[in-house]
């Protein structure tokens, strides 16, 4: 078996279904391992892993372990799988180990040299430019994302090339299990707070990050983020190296960014010579993800022009500004923004891609505990469009709040909104609001993505 610690050659993933415990199955299998799982449901990923050779089960039972063709030897659980989980509970019962995915993923790290993208917003997209990037400069490496690039469908890949990519996820603090050799921080700014508590206790876990890097690793940080910049000089205080990037960076510095319908060229100083690189996902946040990947493309040993071409022909990620489909003169698309932050970034640069036409949004809220703090700047963020609808809350894994609903944002939105609580019947409101030339996006990180194309298909019946 291939670069497989001893506990990971018999691995039982429970949610295996899941975005990063797919990838984790698609490295897994690559190099040889056992691969077994279980999901609530049957889904696309499951389809793709059980043709790879994975022994799958749809819903998640103690007897799944039992009936299992060989014993695992390590179970691995990400932080959503409660520990009543009953799968769960058996392994524990029968002695098997238990690795967090995020244990998995470091043990899949080892003898590979190790960029981690961490930061609340553009973590996955800069994830995905950087091994994109990469993989035109012909160095293939192995990597982990948190979505499918729209060029090889895939979220995971083993590579030959003895580097290894992954999206650093702060959510629950397991990233603090990764020693990269070239860690990026794209910015800093309170979010989690279910698992972190605190702002500053979410800020620190990004400090404990950076003091994850290497002996003469390199950390990249965006120079016109205050938290992230601060976060360098931590960092250089304690001998890191740092390398910034910006409009307000010296190391790698935008002089200038031109936005276009269908991305953006963004034109930089590097290291005292101009570079121009073209962006194919619009916005100037995604051309500050684009010069983070480079840095970091640079530090691994590829050229700035080699990956810079490899730049350009990114073509995003799935759920990020995703084009789902056109009909008649109205154009629809899927994006995951589910922070205020988010939001406003991804709305300017659908202005952009709107030319003449509405902007028109259907948002839903992520988390009760998200909508309730920042109910006010989402409301502000969605203002930027010039229609929105807003769906009720996907509570993913909390609890309903009491008098935490859509209703919070859509009663502070300054623009046309309506707030439609029956999910149900969003697809028909939204397809009904729409005029010939509009550019319609359904966001959020829950089950939003699915009326995309619905609204199409109601669109096509009008």
């Amino acid at each position: 078996m291939l670069d497989l610690p001893e506990e990971l050659r018999r691995a039982h993933l429970i949610g295996i279904g899941g975005a990063g415990m797919s990838g984790i199955a698609r490295i897994l299998l690559a190099r040889g391992a056992f691969v077994s799982g279980s999901d609530a449901k049957e889904s696309r990923a499951l389809l793709s892993l059980r043709a790879q050779g994975a022994e799958l089960f749809v819903g998640q039972n103690a007897s799944n372990i039992a009936a299992l063709s060989q014993p695992p030897s390590a179970v691995v659980v990400s932080t959503a799988i409660k520990e009543t989980n009953s799968e769960l509970v058996a392994a524990r019962a029968a002695g098997i180990p238990v690795l967090h995915r995020a244990q998995a993923l470091a043990g899949l790290m080892e003898g590979h040299r190790v960029a981690c993208i961490a930061g609340t917003h553009g973590k996955t997209s800069t994830t995905s430019m950087l091994t994109v990037a990469l993989q035109h400069c012909r160095l293939d490496p192995s990597f982990a994302i948190g979505g499918d690039l729209n060029e090889s469908g895939a979220n995971a890949h083993h590579g030959e090339g003895g580097i290894f990519v992954a999206e650093a996820d702060e959510s629950d603090g397991s990233f603090l299990t990764y020693s990269p050799s070239v860690a990026v921080v794209t910015n800093v700014e309170p979010d989690h707070l279910d698992h972190h508590g605190t702002a500053e206790a979410y800020t620190k876990v990004f400090a404990d990050f950076v003091g994850r890097i290497v002996p003469g690793g390199l950390l990249i940080v965006c120079g016109d983020d205050a938290a992230a910049n601060e976060l360098g000089d931590q960092a250089a205080e304690l001998g890191v190296r740092v390398r910034r990037y910006g409009r307000t960076a010296t190391d790698a510095r935008i002089l200038d960014y031109t936005p276009a319908p269908d991305g953006g060229v963004v034109r930089l100083s590097l290291d005292g010579s101009e570079l121009s690189v073209r962006v194919a996902v619009p916005g100037e946040h995604m051309a500050l993800n684009a010069v983070a990947a480079l840095l970091a493309g640079i530090e691994l040993g590829a050229p700035a022009a080699e990956l810079a071409d490899g730049l350009a022909a990114f073509g995003g990620v799935r759920r990020r500004f995703e084009f789902k489909g056109r009909a008649g003169d109205v154009r629809v698309y899927d994006d995951y923004a589910h922070h205020p932050t988010e939001v406003a970034a991804q709305l300017r640069a659908v202005r952009t891609a709107a030319g003449d036409g509405r902007v028109v949004v259907v948002f839903q809220p992520h988390l009760y505990s998200r909508t309730k703090m920042f109910s006010s700047e989402f409301a502000a963020a969605l203002s930027l469009a010039d229609e929105v609808v807003v769906l009720d809350v996907y509570g993913a894994r909390e609890e309903p709040e009491p008098g935490v609903t859509g209703a919070l944002i859509a009663d502070r939105v300054t623009v046309p909104v309506h707030y439609e609580p029956a999910f149900d019947v969003a697809a028909g409101l939204a397809a009904g609001l729409v005029r010939a030339g509009d550019l319609l996006v359904t966001m959020g990180a829950g089950d939003v993505t699915q009326l995309g194309p619905e609204i199409l298909a109601e669109l096509d019946k009008r």
